[in-house]
């Protein structure tokens, strides 16, 4: 999966491939989330403070595996 840099304290990097989003923190650990659509993904990237996105949209809303 491509992942996408994102100017963040804690988040690294982001990737989406057909509902399923990896999201890269700069503690090294990565995370999988399921059935993510795509519009929150676009909104995800380009959010001033990623990192608060993450914490107020995507964290606990949608099946969440880490994978490192």
């Amino acid at each position: 999966m491509k992942m996408v840099t994102v100017n963040s304290s804690n988040v690294n990097s982001v990737g989406y491939d057909n509902g399923i989003m990896h999201v890269r923190f700069h503690n090294g650990y990565t995370y999988a989330y399921s059935n993510v659509p795509e519009n929150v993904y676009q909104e995800f990237i380009s959010s001033a403070s990623p990192g608060s996105f993450h914490h107020r949209n995507i964290s606990g809303r949608y099946g969440e595996v880490r994978i490192n």
